[in-house]
C-alpha cells in the first residue's frame, strides 16, 4: 500500500479515535464530493450525464461543498463528478479543504488537466487522480473518445514535472484479461511512475450505457488472482489495504460498509453509496441514523449481488486491519516498502 506515511498515521489515529475513543459504530474515512454532474466526455460505464439539462448546468457552491466535508468529519475526500475540472471555483474548494487538513483527491479524466493546473499548488495533502482504463485503444475505447489516453499521458507527466501527487483510478471489465490489466498497471508504475494506483472492478451501475460488461463476483476473483500472480502485487504501488487485495482474490470476504464512503451531490447525501439511489437526506447526520445500512450488500440486495466494489468494502478491510495486530503489521510493512519503492 503506496499511502504516504504521514498519510497513513493520520488516518489511522482517526479511525482509533472514532472506534476506541469514541466508540462510533458509524463514521465517514473519506467522502464522495460531486460538485457537478457535467462532464466532457461520455464514458460507457457511466450514467452521470443522463441527468436532465438542467441539473447538468447546476454547478455546487464552495461554501456548500466545503460544508459537507466539514459536517462529515471524514478526514480525506474525493471530489468527482462529472468532470470536477469545469467547475469554475473547483481550485477554491480545493484550497479551503487543503487549509483544513483535508487530504484531497481530484479526479478527473484529465482533458483540462494542463489548462487549469496553473489554479493548483502542490501540496502533501492534494493529488490528481487520473481515471486510466488501459492502454491506448482500450482507454480510448472506453471513454469514447479518441487521443484522450495521450492528453491524459501528456497531463501525468507535466503534473509530476511541477511536482504535484498524481494517483490513478483503472476499472476493469469482462472484456479484460490479466495480460491488459497487467500491461496498464505497469506502465503506470513503472514508466510514468504515478505515486499510487487504485483498482476498481465494474459495478453494474444502473444508469450506464453499456450494461453487457461488468463483472461478477467470481470473475472478478479470477481476473485478480491471476493479475497479482508472479509478486505484481508487491511491486505495484497499489493504493488499497492488502486485506482489500485479498478480497479481490477471494482470499476474504467482507460485508458492505457503505456507509464509511458517504457520497454528496447537487442533490444532498445519497444513500446507501454513489452507485446506488434510494434517496438523498440533506444532512450527515440524517443519511447514518435514518438509512436502513444492514439491508444493503451482496445476499441482502440482488442490486448488490455482483459488487465488490472500493466504496462499499474497502472501509470494511481497513476496519478489519485495525482489530487485527496481524494485520495492522502486515498494512504497516507494505505502507513501509511503498514509501521506501
Amino acid at each position: 500500500m503506496a499511502m504516504p506515511l504521514r498519510q497513513s498515521i493520520r488516518v489511522g489515529t482517526y479511525l482509533f479515535e472514532q472506534k476506541v475513543l469514541r466508540k462510533r459504530e458509524k463514521f465517514p474515512l473519506i467522502v464522495e464530493l460531486e460538485p457537478l454532474f457535467a462532464c466532457n466526455l461520455k464514458c460507457e460505464g457511466c450514467g452521470k450525464i443522463q441527468h436532465p439539462a438542467g441539473v447538468l448546468k447546476q454547478r455546487m457552491p464552495v461554501a456548500q461543498a466545503v460544508g459537507a466535508v466539514l459536517e462529515s468529519g471524514a478526514p480525506m475526500v474525493s471530489i468527482a463528478g462529472g468532470e470536477p475540472l469545469m467547475h469554475p471555483q473547483i481550485d477554491e474548494i480545493v484550497r479551503q479543504l487543503v487549509a483544513r487538513r483535508k487530504y484531497v483527491f481530484l479526479c478527473t479524466n484529465a482533458m483540462l488537466l494542463r489548462k487549469k493546473m496553473e489554479k493548483f499548488k502542490p501540496s502533501p495533502y492534494f493529488a490528481f487522480a487520473v481515471h486510466i482504463d488501459g492502454m491506448r485503444e482500450r482507454h480510448d475505447e472506453s471513454v469514447a473518445k479518441e487521443g484522450v489516453f495521450d492528453e491524459a499521458v501528456a497531463a501525468i507527466k507535466e503534473a509530476k514535472r511541477r511536482g504535484f501527487r498524481v494517483t490513478t483510478n483503472s476499472t476493469f471489465f469482462n472484456t479484460d484479461t490479466p495480460q491488459t490489466i497487467i500491461e496498464v498497471l505497469n506502465f503506470l508504475n513503472d514508466d510514468l511512475q504515478v505515486d499510487e494506483m487504485m483498482l476498481s472492478p465494474a459495478y453494474a451501475y444502473e444508469k450506464a450505457p453499456d450494461q453487457e460488461h461488468f463483472l461478477g463476483v467470481e470473475q472478478t476473483r479470477e481476473l485478480f488472482r491471476k493479475t497479482f500472480a508472479g509478486g505484481n502485487r508487491q511491486r505495484w504501488r497499489l493504493n488499497h489495504s492488502p486485506l482489500f487485495l485479498d478480497f479481490l482474490e477471494g482470499k476474504a470476504d467482507f460485508p458492505c460498509t457503505a456507509w464509511a464512503i458517504p457520497n454528496y451531490s447537487l442533490f444532498g447525501w445519497q444513500r446507501p453509496c454513489y452507485l446506488m439511489s434510494d434517496g438523498y437526506v440533506p444532512t450527515y447526520r440524517e443519511l447514518i441514523e435514518e438509512t436502513d445500512w444492514e439491508k444493503y450488500g451482496r445476499g441482502k440486495d440482488p442490486r448488490c449481488a455482483n459488487c465488490m466494489a472500493h466504496c462499499g468494502y474497502e472501509p470494511t478491510a481497513v476496519l478489519a486491519t485495525m482489530g487485527s495486530l496481524k494485520e495492522s503489521l502486515r498494512a504497516a510493512r507494505e505502507t513501509v516498502a511503498g514509501n521506501r519503492g
